[in-house]
């Protein structure tokens, strides 16, 4: 690889596509998760079958991104050599309301000096990075995002 080549990035659809349209839904801002059409489950990460009631028949719904920390961790080893520069970070862990309190992973994006705390509200930002194939979303506190549009 030369250095006028670009990097791929680490992130993106898994090689068998069932993971896609989330991905496709970060492109157009929305965070998008499985949802089984037989018994309403919601479901992350995605799956073939649903672990409720062992339905095939899934489909994929736009979910507010908005929620509550329900755990969190502050790391200072880079998992990901393109982050080694971005030291330390913290990872929450937000449970989803509008999706029946389903959790999924993510980056805090802001002041990580401060410490989140059990219940913070936060909301998604999608992180459109420039010659990046697939954007990414982050998690903002909520007074922090909100601060941010006045």
């Amino acid at each position: 690889m030369t250095a006028t080549e670009p990097v791929a990035e680490p992130w993106g659809p898994t090689p068998d596509g069932l993971d896609r349209p989330y991905w496709d839904g970060l492109r157009v801002d929305e965070l998008r998760l499985q949802r089984c059409n037989e018994c309403s489950t919601w479901i992350w990460g995605p799956q073939a079958i649903c672990g409720h009631c062992h339905s095939f028949d899934l489909g994929w719904e736009t979910v507010e991104p908005s929620g509550t920390v329900y755990s969190w961790n502050r790391s200072w080893y880079p998992y990901m050599d393109e982050y080694a520069d971005r030291l330390p970070y913290v990872t929450v862990l937000v449970e989803l309301p509008h999706a029946d309190g389903r959790r999924v992973l993510g980056i805090l994006a802001d002041d990580i000096e401060t410490n989140p705390e059990i219940g913070d509200r936060v909301v998604g930002v999608f992180e459109h990075s420039e010659g990046a194939p697939w954007p990414l979303l982050r998690w903002r506190r909520a007074a922090t995002a909100e601060g941010e549009k006045g």
